[in-house]
């Protein structure tokens, strides 16, 4: 039996490309260029895409695709590829939700304790030959125990980071979108009132044009200057400038990231901060996380071409289609 084509651009585990490769007329792109030398032979046979991490997939890209029907996306944000385009077209576009859940919770709960405790300030000062030399690290002014933590976006990952709050005795409470029926935590309409309310904002929201800059210098300032923002959703939802200016000038204590706006690259003005915990992207990165995405890819690919049905459809472009 023929293979169906599929592209498979971007970041992908090699054991799902593997994988990929058994089922499917695999065409593996790692960089852009490569896409182009395969849709210049191949674009007319390709019906669906793994899309590996932040790839970008735009509508000039999808448009040299006439017979696509399908974009796995790997990862649960799913930013960078054009939904109106694919929603246009009938497309649908999947992502991978609850593999990762428990992973990026267990992240956001590390880089939260490394932030409030200086963990990883206090690790450089052993390093550096500090503490035989000069003494113990400070005490330092932040705790867990006297915080409240305000979750931005409660959707899974939110959700489970929630959990392990609970089991911290950490008071909780929550925006979003819509309140959420079933859960014990305060929920607040607006972020800057919420802001206001709590001293430490965890961001879990995806990178939407609606979300771009939500964590601005006026929610900053509503934090407070004992006010600590971890962000392990995406760079774009906080307004860099000033964030480096609230912690610059101490407007709020610290903060821990795990996403950036232009990532790889990280502004020079965040890396010369001593208040600031900076983390690569890590959120979902152990070999049993990954490799579990990574087959969701695979299952919503072989599910739609199998059934005809996706496994986890995105929202905006639903299964089955709405009318």
């Amino acid at each position: 039996m023929t293979k169906i084509d599929i592209l498979a651009p971007g970041a992908l585990p090699e054991a799902s490309v593997e994988t990929l490769r058994e089922r499917f007329a695999c065409h593996r792109a790692v960089g852009s260029d490569k896409v182009d030398a395969i849709l210049a032979e191949a674009a007319g046979r390709i019906r669906g895409m793994a899309r590996g991490g932040h790839f970008n997939v735009d509508r000039t890209l999808i448009d040299r695709m006439p017979k696509l029907e399908i974009i796995a996306n790997f990862g649960v944000g799913y930013d960078g590829i054009d939904l109106k385009r694919c929603a246009e077209r009938g497309i649908v576009v999947t992502n991978t939700p609850d593999v990762l859940t428990e992973e990026v919770a267990d992240t956001a709960l590390g880089l939260l304790l490394m932030t409030v405790r200086e963990l990883s300030a206090a690790e450089r000062h052993l390093r550096a030959g500090k503490w035989a030399r000069e003494g113990n690290y400070r005490l330092t002014p932040s705790t867990l125990r006297d915080r409240t933590v305000g979750i931005a976006g409660l959707g899974r990952i939110g959700l489970a980071i929630a959990r392990r709050l609970d089991a911290m005795k950490v008071p909780v409470a929550y925006h979003a979108r819509h309140e959420r029926t079933g859960v014990p935590y305060r929920y607040f309409a607006d972020l800057h009132a919420m802001a206001e309310a709590v001293d430490t904002l965890v961001i879990v929201l995806p990178g939407t044009p609606a979300t771009k800059g939500a964590v601005d210098a006026r929610v900053l300032k509503a934090l407070g200057p004992n006010g600590i923002v971890i962000n392990i959703g995406r760079g774009s939802v906080v307004d860099d400038a000033a964030l480096i200016e609230a912690l610059a000038t101490r407007t709020i204590r610290a903060a821990g990231l795990d996403v950036f706006t232009d990532e790889p690259h990280v502004p020079e003005a965040l890396l010369a901060l001593d208040n600031v915990v900076l983390l690569p992207h890590v959120g979902s990165a152990s070999v049993h996380t990954r490799d579990a995405m990574g087959q969701l890819v695979v299952d919503n690919l072989s599910s739609w071409f199998e059934t005809g049905k996706p496994l986890t459809p995105v929202p905006e472009t639903p299964w089955p289609p709405r009318r």
